[in-house]
């Protein structure tokens, strides 16, 4: 049994969707591990002098569909006061102890496939500018609400050895930990990374996050930039996601069938990004 806890703040004004992200992004988690989440508890923070009631029961509202979706159930939780609202979920999940995925065990030869794009936290803001269309907004929002439930279920059938989700520490920080963990080198492909549409283009405009820093400084001492692209492109690996993909190191063999296999389910940004090579906890990131 495998149990945990994570809170987001609303990335939308749409209650419903809110609760759908932050229900995907703690049940993220779970499936991160090789798990099934089984049972949840609600994490509030709500101001009712600020937002009306029927703003919180969307939240939950939204929350409760993902749950259902991902086969748990809702078990009660606990609401307090807070002048900013904030919402998530402790999940339980269950998964056979020789069986459990973690971010340590990464094999020198492995490759490295990711799930889901990047580019959530840089188009979240420039669309408080209206800078981002209509269609790349609805585009992110459908990724975010997207379980990692049938790409988790997919990658139980192949040679795991280490995974995590890439959530607020962006590619970088979550790569730099299993990196670390797993004592070796995480070469990523930049030209090979699946991207939302119009997050390069909102970086080259000069948008940024306020979290792309923190990551950046995070890294900084073990990451190795060896490409000439711009500084805006190399943004996105820092990018902070919410409800963000799995990436997962494996056996070289089976990576283009493991991406093959996740694109026919409808995970349709999955792909090989790089590989694991000798090096003690660090990422070398390159454009071919």
């Amino acid at each position: 049994m495998v149990s945990t806890a994570d809170f987001i703040t609303p990335p939308v004004d749409d209650g419903y969707v809110f609760g759908q992200i932050a229900a995907a992004n703690s049940l993220s988690d779970i499936y991160a591990m090789g798990a099934k989440p089984v049972m949840c508890l609600n994490l509030i923070c709500f101001p009712p002098d600020k937002l009306d009631p029927q703003v919180l029961q969307q939240i939950v509202a939204g929350a409760l569909e993902r749950i259902g979706a991902a086969g748990a159930v809702l078990a009660g939780g606990h609401t307090v006061e807070d002048d900013e609202p904030k919402f998530g979920l402790a999940v339980t999940g269950v998964v056979h102890p020789r069986k459990i995925w973690r971010n340590a065990g990464a094999r020198v030869d492995d490759a490295l496939v990711l799930t889901k794009p990047l580019g959530s936290g840089v188009l979240f803001n420039a669309n408080l500018k209206k800078w981002v269309s209509p269609a790349a907004m609805a585009a992110c929002i459908e990724t975010l609400t997207a379980l990692n439930r049938k790409a988790a279920e997919i990658m139980a059938g192949y040679e795991i050895h280490a995974a995590t989700d890439v959530t607020g520490f962006g590619l970088a920080g979550h790569g730099y930990e299993m990196a670390s963990a797993s004592g070796v080198c995480l070469e990523i492909r930049i030209d090979r990374l699946p991207v939302m549409a119009e997050a390069l283009e909102m970086y080259e405009k000069g948008m940024n996050t306020g979290v792309n820093a923190y990551n950046r400084e995070l890294t900084a001492a073990a990451t190795r930039f060896d490409t000439s692209v711009p500084d805006w492109h190399r943004q996105i690996v820092f990018d902070p996601q919410t409800s963000g993909g799995l990436l997962v190191s494996l056996p070289p063999e089976q990576a283009d069938s493991l991406a093959a296999a996740l694109q026919q389910a409808g995970v349709s940004a999955a792909c090989r990004i790089g590989r694991v090579v000798p090096g003690e906890g660090s990422l070398r990131l390159v454009f071919v």
